[in-house]
């Protein structure tokens, strides 16, 4: 491998303008999804990306310096989607909400096939790591922020460290899709949820948000 390949620096690369370029530009992001999944990060060039999108090793180099630039376009406006989603606190079934934003996050996540680049990627560019980092600390505030409101509602348990809380809930978001590789079950999203909603709300708390909704409801017709 060339020492440019092995670049993982450089400025961020401009988007063409014209219609022709732009489809170059977009079958050389498709080319690089593939085989970034299919070889991973690491064994995957710029010369089989540009072959297997059906072009010369030139224009890879004419739109992007490297394949790190490559995958940074692919990733671009996908960060918070490699994040935990941030959950909803106050509806009549927070465990039943919080699965199926967890099972839509997994969906997402496995869509997005990159779980074998991610790693790859982390462990050598330190900027890319950064970026995550940021991104992480981003929705723990926004997950922080949500439970210091439900605890001012008095919805949480009182003797809780919300920051540890936050902590937990990410943590437990980020790995249960690995609970197959660890004891051989499929992750049941709302165990997950029925897990961390049970560390968070006293059992009243959750009768009292059932019973507002249905009052609602009766009063609503529904």
């Amino acid at each position: 491998m060339s020492d440019r390949e092995d670049q993982l620096v450089g400025e961020f690369p401009l988007i063409p303008k014209q219609e022709r370029a732009q489809l170059k530009r977009d079958l050389l992001l498709k080319s690089g999804h593939e085989l970034f999944i299919l070889k991973g990060y690491e064994h995957t060039t710029a010369k089989e990306i540009a072959a297997n999108a059906g072009v010369a090793t030139g224009t890879f180099y004419r739109y992007f310096s490297d394949k790190r630039q490559l995958l940074m376009s692919l990733l671009e406006d996908q960060i918070e989607m490699l994040m935990p989603p941030e959950p909803k606190w106050g509806v009549s079934d927070p465990e039943s909400t919080l699965a199926s934003l967890l099972e839509a996050h997994d969906k997402r996540i496995k869509e997005m096939g990159m779980q074998r680049v991610l790693p790859e990627l982390l462990a050598k560019d330190t900027e890319f790591a950064e970026v995550l980092a940021a991104a992480k600390r981003k929705i723990f505030t926004r997950i922080l922020s949500g439970l210091t409101k439900a605890y001012a509602k008095g919805l949480t348990w009182k003797d809780l460290d919300l920051n540890t809380v936050t902590w937990s809930l990410m943590t437990l978001a980020e790995h249960a899709p690995e609970k197959v590789k660890q004891c051989g079950i499929v992750t049941d999203y709302r165990e997950v949820a029925k897990v961390i909603c049970r560390v968070i709300f006293p059992p009243e708390v959750i009768k009292n948000l059932q019973s507002e909704v249905s009052t609602v409801e009766k009063e609503q017709g529904l």
